[in-house]
């Protein structure tokens, strides 16, 4: 299937295995798991740099046939978590930056097309998080206190 803005294709880069169960060579148990992502969490990382560092540090895979709960389930019982989606801060982080840019090269109509794409999908996102329950119904991306999301 096409992407949406792009003409491309594409692939995802890695797959997870199709049969979630525990690997014959893992040594962690599901307390210990817990203890890494709370330790990790609470250093600053998001929950996607917590299963980069556990699988490639660690050794762990995933964390799902280990504890029966995923990375963000985790972070949300201890209340780590962050307010706002992670896939979302990426987005508001990137129109950031193409805003940024824009200051310095008001003409550059890539950048501005970029832009309202960028826009776009946060608004789509924001809509999917409203439906979901996740984010409150009042809650409303602005451009201008964008920065503030993301400190």
């Amino acid at each position: 299937m096409a992407r949406m803005y792009s003409r491309k294709k594409g692939r995802a880069g890695s797959t997870k295995p199709s049969v979630l169960k525990i690997p014959t060579w893992e040594r962690y148990d599901p307390k210990e798991v817990e203890t890494l992502v709370q330790k990790l969490a609470k250093s600053g990382k998001s929950s996607s740099e917590i299963g980069i560092i556990l699988r490639d540090t660690y050794g762990i895979p995933t964390v799902k046939p280990i504890v029966n709960k995923k990375i963000t389930e985790i972070l949300k019982e201890n209340k780590l978590g962050s307010k706002i989606p992670e896939d979302l801060i990426a987005l508001i982080k990137k129109d950031i930056k193409i805003m940024k840019h824009l200051e310095q090269n008001r003409k550059d109509q890539p950048a501005k097309r970029g832009m309202t794409i960028t826009e776009s999908k946060i608004n789509k996102l924001v809509k999917y998080y409203k439906k979901k329950g996740i984010l409150p119904q009042a809650w409303k991306y602005e451009k201008e206190n964008a920065k503030l999301l993301i400190e």
